[in-house]
C-alpha cells in the first residue's frame, strides 16, 4: 500500500506524530509520500500536492478539520480515500485521535475499515457583466457562505431553486452546506444537522431580518442560485473558510453537486452519530459528566 502524508507544519505534535506514522508504516509495509512541507528528513519522499499520484491508495491527514478538507480538495478529483488523524480540539471530520493512529493504520492494512462517500459542491460566480469564461469556481467539502466582510450591515440576496424561485432574503448572508458542512458554520446560524447519507444541501440564513426565513434543504441534484441584489461594498464569498473571492451586487453563486464526491475512511466503532456524541456532546446532558472546572 502506499500513503500519502498531508499534514498541518506549524502543529507542536507533528514532528513525533510523523515519525510514529513512519515507525508503524514500516512494519506494515506501507510506502509514504509527503507533501513538501512535511518531506523535511532525509529519505522521506516528496510529491507536490497538486501532483499526488492515482497509485496512493490512501491519503493520511495529520492535523484539524481544516487540513482535512484541504486533504479531501487533493484526493477527491482522483477518487483517493481520507483518513483524518485529529491534532486540533475539536476534530469533527478527523475522528481518529493522535494515540490511536497506529491502530488505525493496521486496520486499514487488513481492510477492516468502510468507504463513506460524502457529497462536494461545485461553486460557480457568475460575474456580472464578464466573459463567464474567466468567472471564478471552487470546489467545497464543507460549505459556501456569502456574507459582509465589512460592517454588518444586511444583504439583499435572491435564491433560486433549479430556476424556481425560493425568495428574497434580507440577512447578513447566507450559508450553502453540505450534509459534511451541515455540523460546522450552518449548524451554529441555526441550521439542522443532516445525516451524511442524505447528500442534501441546506441554505441556512445568518441572522435574517424577518422570522419567515428559514433554512432549507434541498435534494443534492438541485441547482441552487443566488442573486445579489444589494449590499454595498465589502461583499464576499468564502469557501470552507479557506479560499473564496470578493463579490458585488449584479453577481450570481450557481452552487451544484460536484462529479467528484470526499471518500472519508470509517473505521469500527466512529459511526456518525457515536462521533456527534462524542465530539458534540450530543444529545441529553445527563448522559455526559459535567467538564471539569
Amino acid at each position: 500500500m502506499r500513503f500519502a502524508i498531508i499534514g498541518h507544519p506549524d502543529h507542536p505534535d507533528l514532528e513525533p506524530l510523523i515519525e510514529r506514522v513512519e515507525r508503524r508504516a514500516a512494519e506494515l509495509d506501507i510506502a509514504l509520500v509527503f507533501e513538501p512541507t512535511l518531506a523535511t528528513r532525509a529519505g522521506r519522499e516528496s510529491a507536490p500536492i497538486d501532483e499526488i499520484e492515482a497509485g496512493v491508495d490512501l491519503v493520511l491527514s495529520l492535523g484539524g478539520d481544516g487540513t482535512l478538507l484541504r486533504a479531501a480538495r487533493v484526493a477527491a478529483p482522483l477518487g483517493i480515500p481520507v483518513l483524518g488523524c485529529n491534532l486540533g480540539r475539536l476534530g469533527f471530520l478527523t475522528m481518529v485521535p493522535m494515540d490511536e493512529i497506529e491502530a488505525a493504520m493496521a486496520s486499514v492494512a487488513k481492510g477492516e475499515y468502510t468507504l463513506e462517500e460524502r457529497l462536494a459542491l461545485r461553486i460557480e460566480v457568475r460575474v456580472s457583466g464578464s466573459d463567464s469564461s474567466e468567472d471564478p469556481s471552487f470546489y467545497a467539502v464543507n460549505d459556501a457562505v456569502i456574507h459582509k466582510s465589512g460592517f454588518a450591515r444586511l444583504i439583499g440576496l435572491r435564491v433560486l431553486a433549479d430556476d424556481d424561485e425560493v425568495g428574497h432574503y434580507s440577512a447578513d448572508g447566507i450559508i450553502l452546506a453540505t450534509a459534511t458542512g451541515s455540523t460546522a458554520y450552518s449548524l451554529s446560524a441555526g441550521g439542522p444537522i443532516v445525516s451524511p447519507t442524505m447528500g442534501g444541501i441546506v441554505a441556512t440564513p445568518i441572522s435574517p431580518h424577518t422570522l419567515a426565513v428559514r433554512p432549507v434543504v434541498f435534494s443534492g441534484d438541485t441547482r441552487i442560485s443566488v442573486e445579489l441584489l444589494s449590499g454595498d461594498h465589502d461583499l464576499q464569498l468564502t469557501v470552507d473558510g479557506q479560499r473564496g473571492c470578493p463579490l458585488s451586487v449584479g453577481d450570481r453563486v450557481d452552487v451544484v453537486r460536484s462529479r467528484h464526491p470526499v471518500r472519508l475512511v470509517r473505521l469500527p466503532d466512529y459511526s456518525f452519530f457515536t462521533v456527534l456524541r462524542r465530539k458534540l456532546r450530543w444529545g441529553d446532558v445527563r448522559e455526559h459528566p459535567a467538564p471539569p472546572c
